[in-house]
């Protein structure tokens, strides 16, 4: 394969040059730091192993030989991470330190053998579905999972590659141990891990800027987008990463999906667990656009992709080629691939605002979790419908919190009314516990996490002081071709409110979730980032009649014959 050209080469470093205008990359400096802390905690981790051997009656010399050792993963271990990155950590041990040795006793150890104020916030989540620990070490945010091996030490020069480790793992451990073994066969499998990383880089700030950026509600995640541009890179081993980035739009646009993508052979292994199959499982089938995980056992990293999301992120695949075409003959900048999505400015003119609301803070937390984990649900039963051409979920909820004094303003709140938003700053996770607990629930990974009671206050009147919590989740929804007038989605969104009221954790006293339907002219302010323009309500101009008869009685529009077009004689009703 022919080597770059010049053209090539000037392209590539003018792509790195705005990667770093749009601050993609951190300092020497805090990479260093990094490096520190991920040094700091694997001798906590030697410590903490030799320590809880020797408590449960090992000798010193055994004790002193059980290791311990911390692996990477996800974006900091591909070398993609950018200043305020978090670090996916594994603490990998031997067979007989237990995970409720971890959470016992590792937690302390953090906080006695960290430097002095280095531990900012530290949050263990053991009941999760892939038990944590989530930390701010000296500024970085470190999410620490646990796995055992069934061996007896755990040396510093272990690899997790051999297959035969997997031996006698429980399940938990096997997740926890997924992440990093993914990682490492991406990087062992890409011809030029400078040329990869540099694409991946460029890929995720599109993806992130696109808003097609987001696992829980039916886009890729990080790993996936990964796996991707490392396919890419097989294609074109010689290539630069901006040639890659061009082939990249080109190909995955015209995937022939559901043919999945795999960077390698799937392999059969050791263990009696279930290996990404559609020959034998019949799930596996119903995968759009499945993308294969390389290390044993291999999974679909995409199966919640829906039939909406599918089409946006080929929709986003061919714009973005286009533009990178354009970019190749110098008619545009690098810069025009990142430009920001246009999900709320011109995106859509009819949106779904699926509102998820709780009468405490703790409440809603794992609340606006559960509910965003089933927003993907809603959008995969709107996809049935004809009239319904498309239902676009946008990859995060808006955190807002609410003042009022009746029981009548709270249920105004809990369907989008927004007088009684208060100038505090929202609710949104802002903090390290508030954020654990959001994303477990999100991710189906923390049902035992328990709800707390509301926060309310009695005034000296006697009346009640009302403060609530809600999370709104926006759904654009585009109108099919040649649909009729009547839209109803009453079915759609009922069936979705009793999925997540079923819940087991539900109270109706504490938490709700409504689902109302939102002109583009009518979405709050703080959707929109500084310099966007908020659609505004189009102007029809009337003609004025002369009436030759009896006028008759006006009618009042229902609040549910929604979805009219501005301009257009054509009224459409969204029945919710």
């Amino acid at each position: 394969m022919a080597l770059p050209t010049e053209a090539e080469l000037a392209a590539n470093d003018a792509l790195v040059e705005e990667l770093k205008r749009q601050n993609n990359f951190e300092s020497a400096e805090d990479t260093q730091k990094r490096a520190a802390v991920l040094e700091s905690i694997q001798k906590i981790t030697t410590e903490f192993v030799r320590l809880v051997s020797r408590n449960k009656g090992l000798s010193e010399s055994v004790a002193n030989s059980a290791g311990g050792k911390i692996f990477t993963y996800g974006s900091y271990r591909l070398g993609v991470y950018g200043p305020g990155s978090d670090i996916d950590t594994l603490v990998v041990v031997p067979k007989h330190i237990s995970r409720e040795d971890f959470f016992d006793e590792f937690p302390q150890l953090l906080a006695k053998m960290a430097p002095p104020g280095a531990i900012e916030e530290l949050t263990p989540v053991p009941d999760a579905f892939v038990p944590i620990i989530k930390l701010e070490y000296s500024g970085i945010s470190i999410d620490l999972i646990f796995s055992r091996l069934a061996v007896p030490q755990v040396p510093i020069d272990l690899t997790l590659k051999d297959k035969g480790l997997l031996r006698g793992v429980e399940e938990r451990d096997l997740r926890s141990l997924n992440g990093t073994r993914v990682t490492d066969e991406i990087l062992e499998l890409v011809p030029q891990q400078k040329v990869f990383k540099y694409a991946l880089r460029a890929v995720k700030l599109w993806a992130q800027r696109r808003a097609i950026y987001a696992n829980v509600l039916g886009f890729p995640g990080g790993v996936a987008w990964a796996m991707l541009v490392a396919r890419v890179c097989q294609l074109y081993p010689q290539a630069t990463s901006s040639v890659i980035l061009g082939k990249f739009f080109v190909i995955m646009s015209r995937w022939p999906w559901p043919q999945p993508v795999l960077l390698k052979p799937i392999e059969d292994g050791p263990l009696s667990v279930r290996v990404w199959n559609p020959k034998i499982y019949s799930g596996d089938r119903y995968h759009l656009m499945p993308i294969i995980t390389p290390a044993y056992p291999s999974m679909c990293a995409t199966h919640n992709i829906s039939l909406s999301t599918k089409k946006i992120i080929c929709r986003e695949m061919e714009r973005a080629g286009k533009v990178v075409d354009r970019i190749m003959a110098k008619q545009l900048p690098w810069k025009d691939l990142f430009t920001r999505h246009s999900f709320f400015t011109s995106g859509y003119k009819y949106y779904l605002s699926v509102i998820a609301a709780s009468r405490s803070k703790d409440a809603q937390l794992k609340w606006s979790g559960l509910v965003e984990s089933k927003v993907r649900l809603l959008v995969s039963s709107l996809e049935t419908l004809d009239s319904i051409g498309l239902a676009h979920p946008y990859i995060k909820g808006f955190d807002r919190v609410h003042h009022c004094d009746s029981e009548d303003d709270v249920e105004k709140i809990a369907n989008g009314e927004m007088k009684f938003l208060t100038t505090e700053a929202k609710s949104g996770l802002t903090d390290l516990l508030s954020k654990a607990k959001h994303e477990l629930v999100a991710e189906g990974n923390a049902e035992d996490l328990k709800l707390p009671n509301g926060d309310g206050e009695l005034k000296e009147n006697g009346n009640a002081s009302h403060t609530i919590y809600t999370t709104t989740y926006y759904i654009g929804i585009e109108i099919a071709p040649n649909s009729t007038k009547q839209l109803d989605v009453s079915y759609q969104t009922k069936e979705f409110k009793e999925i997540c009221t079923g819940w087991q954790q539900f109270n109706e006293d504490l938490n709700s979730v409504s689902v109302v339907h939102t002109r583009n002219y009518d979405l709050p302010a703080d959707v929109f980032e500084p310099g966007e323009i908020k659609p505004a309500r189009a102007k029809v101009r009337r003609t004025k009649k002369v009436e030759t008869s009896i006028p008759k009685k006006r009618r009042f529009p229902d609040q549910n014959e929604l979805l009219r077009d501005p301009g257009s004689s054509e009224r459409r009703e969204m029945q919710l």
